[in-house]
């Protein structure tokens, strides 16, 4: 098992990593976006004024411990952490992404945990909805994915109030079928 501060350590070097050695692309615009969540690094340029593959190669002799794996964008999209990423006439369109292993298990509403606990993933998944700028056909396929979700495992009450948000009610053990 590493240092407590191994992870401290890993983040600084990263943001250094990332200062040092690619803000002045991001500045020059060669790069017009860069995100990075631990690991996993998206990067949108502009093909006009560089390639991804002349990016890769640039960063992966920066350092010799740091080698990038990527995954280039097809037929227009990309996945990225838990979003589908993609360009559609000069602009860019987010829809929510799983993968193929995803299990869609929860902790079921019959168990014997605190009903915060039982609730708390319906909670991500529905600000997650409501938070990204899906268009009414995702959103409305996304909530059926969500709703199919809780069915499976005995929570039942989620409904969509007047002002147009998702938002979950836990049914209580006599609500229950």
């Amino acid at each position: 098992m590493g240092s407590p501060l191994s992870g401290l350590i890993a983040e600084i070097f990263l943001q250094h990593y990332k200062d040092a050695n690619i803000k002045h692309h991001l500045d020059t615009k060669n790069i017009a976006f860069y995100a990075r969540y631990v690991d996993d690094i998206l990067i949108i340029s502009d093909t006009t004024k560089i390639d991804s593959h002349t990016i890769n190669d640039y960063i992966n002799n920066i350092h010799s411990n740091i080698k990038l794996n990527p995954t280039y964008e097809e037929q227009d999209s990309i996945d990225y952490l838990d979003l589908k990423i993609l360009q559609k006439h000069e602009k860019l369109e987010v829809h929510t992404y799983r993968k193929r292993t995803t299990t869609y298990t929860t902790i079921n509403f019959m168990s014997n945990h605190p009903t915060e606990q039982k609730t708390t993933a319906y909670r991500f998944h529905i600000n997650r909805m409501n938070s990204l700028p899906l268009n009414p056909n995702k959103k409305q396929k996304e909530w059926g994915k969500i709703q199919s979700i809780a069915r499976k495992q005995s929570h039942s009450t989620y409904f969509k109030t007047s002002t147009g948000r998702y938002i979950a009610k836990p049914i209580t053990h006599t609500q229950q079928k």
